[in-house]
């Protein structure tokens, strides 16, 4: 019995790597070895960058957040503390937004978290 070398399934799983590699410059488009190489790469990368997203999002509001505060006379830590304690459950998206989109309704919110910022020591 002859052995099976390259029968329409390799053909088929190496036509999609070459597929997934489109774009890329020179042989790692081609070359099926080096494409391989290079979307495995590209994968580990992609990988990555969703989990770096959530981090460098919630850094931007952050930033946000206490850029707006100080304005106010806040920290931003003082802030969010005094939120806690007040039982208002936003989260720092939506804070963001309101930082920038509706100055008076986050200005009322400031309001709400000096009632309940504990006394300086």
């Amino acid at each position: 019995m002859p052995r099976a070398k390259g029968g329409p399934k390799t053909r088929a799983r190496r036509k999609k790597r070459i597929k997934l590699a489109s774009g890329q410059y020179g042989g790692k488009s081609r070359l099926f070895r080096s494409a391989t190489e290079s979307v495995d790469k590209g994968q580990t990368y992609a990988y990555t960058g969703r989990k770096n997203r959530k981090r460098d999002f919630r850094q931007l509001w952050i930033a946000r957040i206490s850029a707006a505060v100080r304005s106010h006379g806040l920290t931003y830590n003082r802030f969010v503390n005094a939120l806690k304690k007040a039982n208002v459950l936003l989260d720092r998206k939506v804070l963001s937004d309101m930082a920038i989109k509706d100055a008076t309704g986050f200005e009322k919110l400031v309001g709400l978290a000096k009632q309940h910022v504990p006394a300086a020591a």
